[in-house]
């Protein structure tokens, strides 16, 4: 997979996110890890849409998809507020469903790609081996 210049990668699971900039190219990409804020996983119940992804979740599956919840979030004012261009996102599969169902349109028009695999805690060159072999 090509990265393009100045495109943001975000690489989740039900418990961590890290976010990066191509700050290289296409033909050569460099990640620069860039700051996210806090993750808001208590305001899950006020109007946002909300699924679980599992019939009878329990504490630990309710909190990993609230957690997703607020990465979509995060990620859906950064859209709106003109600072993403293009996203690629990297989570575990089970994380990126639960995205999935959060993402807001303009989030989607922007979404260059998505590798699901889990890879939080992964060194900057093996993301970029999942990527250019996505």
């Amino acid at each position: 997979m090509q990265l393009p210049h100045g495109a943001t990668v975000v690489v989740a699971d039900g418990a961590k996110l890290v976010m990066f900039r191509n700050s290289g190219n296409e033909a050569d990409p460099s990640l620069t890890e860039i700051p996210h804020g806090e993750v808001d996983v208590e305001n899950m119940d006020s109007g946002k849409r909300h699924q679980s992804s599992a019939a009878n979740p329990d504490d630990s599956t309710q909190n990993e998809d609230a957690f997703a919840s607020g990465v979509a979030d995060i990620l859906n004012k950064a859209v709106l507020g003109g600072k993403i261009d293009a996203l690629l996102v990297i989570a575990a599969p089970k994380t990126l469903g639960e995205l999935r169902i959060n993402y807001h349109k303009t989030l989607q028009a922007k979404l260059i790609g998505e590798i699901a695999k889990d890879l939080t805690g992964h060194s900057i060159p093996d993301i970029l081996r999942s990527i250019a072999a996505a």
